[in-house]
């Protein structure tokens, strides 16, 4: 009884590989940090305009990249569960660097003060 229980459990174990289910429309890696890149320039303009509603804009970045939102956040939750957000994060801010060469100036600038940079991962 004792050798069929610990078969039980050992097969239990091994049966469960994947903490999370790969979602059904999986948005790629690339499309995902350009995608992020273009949220962060849309999140910048809420600090210009503090007090309007910037969802239209959300939606449109969505909508550009032919990304349904709870595509988005099940892509999002996916990557996170299995640690690929810090590469796709990377990626976007090579991104916002490539479309803002201002940016990439910025960020040397701050790691020079600071001694390192400050990820995008929050």
């Amino acid at each position: 009884m004792k050798k069929l229980t610990f078969i039980f459990v050992l097969l239990s174990l091994f049966s469960c590989k994947d903490f999370i289910d790969k979602p059904k429309n999986l948005i790629d890696e690339k499309v995902m940090a350009e995608v992020i890149a273009d949220l962060m320039l849309n999140e910048q303009a809420t600090f210009m305009y503090q007090n309007k509603n910037l969802e239209a804009g959300t939606r449109f970045i969505l909508k550009s990249h032919h990304v349904k939102s709870e595509d988005f956040v099940e892509s999002f939750k996916y990557y996170t569960i299995k640690e690929k957000m810090e590469g796709i994060t990377s990626d976007a801010q090579e991104i916002l660097m490539k479309k803002d060469p201002k940016a990439e100036q910025y960020i040397k600038d701050k790691m020079n003060q600071n001694g390192s940079m400050q990820p995008l991962v929050r």
